[in-house]
C-alpha cells in the first residue's frame, strides 16, 4: 500500500489561508490540518471544522514558538520585550541551545496552553507537529513528547526527508541547506519516538517544496513515493489584500494559491490513480 497524507499547515493564520484550505478539503485534496491555537484566525478555523463532520479528516496541532503572541502568561525566555515570541532565526537559535531548565518549563507551559486552547473547543487532536518545526529542536522535544503523552495524541511529524536532488538549482542552496537540517532534527526525533511509543509515518515529504510546489513536483513525489505512509506536508491557501497586518502576515503569500491550484488541478488526482496512491488522513489508534 501506498498510502499519503497531505496535511495543511498553518490552519488559523488568517481567513482567507483558512478558505483556502477548507476549499482543498471539500475537493478531497487535503486529508490533514495542523492549527495554529495563537493564530489570529482560529475562532474562524475552528468554526470552519465543525462543518466537516461527514469528512474524513485529522486535525492536529501546530505548535508555535516562534511567531506571534504566546497563550501562556509569564514567559521570560521565549519572548522579546514586546511579548511577543522571537521570530523564526530567533528561535531557533535559541531551541538550539544546551539543556536549559528554565527555558524547558516554558516551553512545557506553553505547549500545555496551546493544546488547552484547542481541547476546550473540543476539537479532537490527532497528531502534533511544530510551526517551523519547532517541536523538534533538542530544547523542545521533550516537552513535545511529554505533551503527546499526556494527551494521548497519538501521532507526531518526523520531518526526515532524503535529498531529492542536490544538483537541482531550482532548491536553492538556502532551502537545500534549511531542509538538510531540519531532517537531521527530524531523523533523531523519529528515533527518540521509536523509544516512547509515539507513533511518526513512514516516510515524509515537503521540505525541499517550500514556496515550489507545482503540479510537476507533485506527480514527481507520487512516482517515486515509497510503500507504506508517507505525510506531505503543504501550505495552500487564498490570500486578501484586504486582511490586516499581523506577524503571520508574511506567510499568506501568492505561492499559497499556487499550491492550491495545484493540489486542485485535475491532473494531480489523475496522477494519483496512475500511481495507485490513496489520500488517506492520519489513521485512528488506540488512545
Amino acid at each position: 500500500m501506498r498510502g499519503l497524507i497531505i496535511n495543511a499547515d498553518d490552519l488559523g493564520t488568517d481567513e482567507a489561508r483558512n478558505a483556502g484550505i477548507f476549499e482543498a478539503i471539500r475537493e478531497g485534496m487535503v486529508t490533514s490540518v495542523s492549527l495554529l491555537a495563537n493564530g489570529p484566525a482560529v475562532e474562524d478555523a475552528i468554526r470552519g471544522i465543525a462543518t466537516l463532520r461527514e469528512k474524513k479528516i485529522s486535525i492536529g496541532i501546530h505548535l508555535n514558538l516562534s511567531e506571534g503572541v504566546p497563550l501562556a502568561s509569564g514567559l521570560r525566555r521565549l519572548t522579546g520585550r514586546d511579548g511577543y515570541f522571537l521570530g523564526k532565526a530567533g528561535a531557533h537559535d535559541l531551541l538550539s541551545g544546551p539543556r536549559d531548565s528554565d527555558l524547558e518549563r516554558e516551553i512545557q507551559l506553553e505547549f500545555d496552553v496551546q493544546v488547552q486552547v484547542l481541547k476546550k473547543a473540543g476539537i479532537p487532536i490527532s497528531h502534533l507537529d511544530g510551526h517551523q518545526h519547532v517541536h523538534v529542536f533538542p530544547t523542545a522535544v521533550g516537552a513535545a513528547v511529554n505533551l503527546a503523552r499526556r494527551y494521548r495524541i497519538p501521532w507526531m511529524r518526523a520531518p526526515e526527508e532524503p535529498v531529492p536532488n542536490p544538483d537541482d538549482a531550482a532548491v536553492g542552496v538556502h532551502l537545500l541547506q534549511e531542509a538538510r537540517n531540519f531532517s537531521g532534527l527530524g531523523k533523531a526525533a523519529r528515533l527518540l519516538l521509536i523509544e516512547e511509543g509515539i507513533r511518526t509515518t513512514d516516510h515524509f515529504r515537503g521540505l525541499y517544496l517550500k514556496d515550489r510546489l507545482s503540479l510537476s513536483s507533485l506527480i514527481e513525489i507520487l512516482k517515486a513515493l515509497p510503500e507504506g505512509l508517507t505525510e506531505l506536508m503543504v501550505h495552500p491557501g487564498r490570500i486578501s489584500p484586504t486582511s490586516p497586518s499581523n506577524p503571520f502576515s508574511r506567510f499568506s503569500t501568492v505561492y499559497r494559491e499556487k499550491e492550491l491550484e495545484s493540489l486542485l488541478d485535475r491532473g494531480f488526482r489523475k496522477g494519483l490513480g496512475e500511481n495507485g496512491v490513496e489520500l488517506v488522513p492520519f489513521p485512528e489508534l488506540d488512545r
